[in-house]
């Protein structure tokens, strides 16, 4: 995998060109939506604070609030970030890949990379229109050289598209958007191993890929039938059919925690309760009404793209936060930001019995029952 393989400002133009516009508002009540939700995100950072207990090192900043093309753009440094080491460790680890050997190579790359980078900015596309905000993990190094932690941000011309598309109380529902990445910015600046363990993870699964030409072509055969079968409304999607045995693996855990990590922010936008999203009820039915609801296209794109298993981390990740809480309450349900030996297994979201067990133990009687 040369590090040419991905042309990013192709990707950003091709993203940007193909997305859809944005509900249409006036400049006014543009700067309106934006200011109110900075404010909006300041106070839920107090509520998710005294809700779950995490409060350790928290950023006091406001969310970014970006349109769509911003996302996009938002989303191409991160991917370069991350990716582009990983490439020239990759092109190091196989000669110079399998793509190497005079100008005749070097103009395949070039034209590949530009077949790539337009077919990252059709998928940007698609997501850039959906996406209500997000936690970035990955961040370009600022002015002075150093490398940020995360930030916050909030994509206002989707949020605005789906209050308006719901019909909900505008100021209720962005504050429990807001709820929900907050919570999200909770969890990676309070336990502080856990970005890098999402990073580990992420850099195993990409240095587990087989760039062997024979292996990959035969991988990349079974795409076919992915695509086939999510047509048919199946469970095949694009990394299921091209991921190797050990990336399957890695997989799993990138699953566990990241179900964790959504499951935990759907359950505090809900469970903050009506005293501060009063209309709490009526946005979470008519949300989730939202997600299950698709044309046919659209939900064939969702499956191959992978973005159904995410629907699903978001109900399996809540339940497994709302049984353990249950059994054991907010703080031993904490525990499972302990280290990335107390995260749940896949196994044990969907059982979170194994996991209370397992980190928990069985809890002790109260004295009355214990004689």
């Amino acid at each position: 995998m040369p590090a040419s393989m991905i042309d990013w400002n192709v990707a950003v133009q091709t993203g940007t060109r193909l997305v859809r516009s944005g509900p249409q508002v006036s400049p006014g009540e543009a700067r309106q939506v934006v200011a109110e939700l900075r404010d909006l995100s300041r106070v839920a950072q107090g509520h998710v604070r005294d809700f779950t207990g995490m409060d350790g090192g928290l950023d006091a900043s406001p969310a970014k609030v970006v349109d769509r093309p911003g996302w996009i753009q938002a989303n191409v440094d991160g991917f370069r970030v991350v990716l582009e080491p990983l490439m020239e460790q990759l092109q190091q680890r196989r000669g110079g890949g399998f793509l190497s050997g005079g100008a005749g190579s070097a103009v395949l790359q070039a034209v590949g990379s530009r077949v790539t980078g337009m077919q990252v900015g059709a998928i940007l596309a698609y997501m850039a229109s959906r996406v209500l905000g997000q936690y970035e993990l990955f961040l370009p190094p600022d002015p002075t050289g150093r490398a940020p932690t995360g930030r916050l941000t909030l994509v206002a011309p989707n949020i605005v598209g789906a209050e308006q598309e719901l019909n909900v109380d505008t100021h209720d529902f962005r504050l429990w958007v807001c709820l929900h990445e907050e919570t999200h910015r909770a969890q990676f600046a309070s336990v502080s191993w856990l970005r890098a363990y999402v990073q580990d993870q992420m850099t195993a699964f990409l240095l587990a890929s087989d760039l062997d030409p024979g292996a990959l072509l035969e991988r990349l055969r079974g795409v076919g039938g992915a695509v086939a079968d999510a047509v048919r409304g199946g469970e095949g999607n694009l990394i299921d059919a091209i991921q190797t045995p050990e990336q399957r693996e890695i997989l799993d855990r990138l699953t566990a925690v990241m179900t964790l990590a959504e499951g935990h922010g759907d359950y505090v936008m809900d469970a903050v309760g009506p005293e501060v999203v009063p209309s709490v009820a009526d946005i979470r039915a008519k949300f989730q009404h939202r997600r299950e609801g698709a044309s046919q296209v659209d939900r064939t794109i969702r499956r191959l793209l992978g973005l159904d298993l995410k629907m699903r981390q978001y109900a399996e990740g809540s339940r497994f936060v709302n049984q353990v809480i249950d059994r054991v309450g907010m703080q031993g349900f904490n525990r499972v930001w302990t280290s990335p030996n107390t995260l749940p297994t896949h196994q044990e979201i969907k059982d979170p019995a194994l996991w209370v067990g397992r980190v928990i133990g069985k809890p002790e009687l109260p004295p009355s029952e214990a004689q």
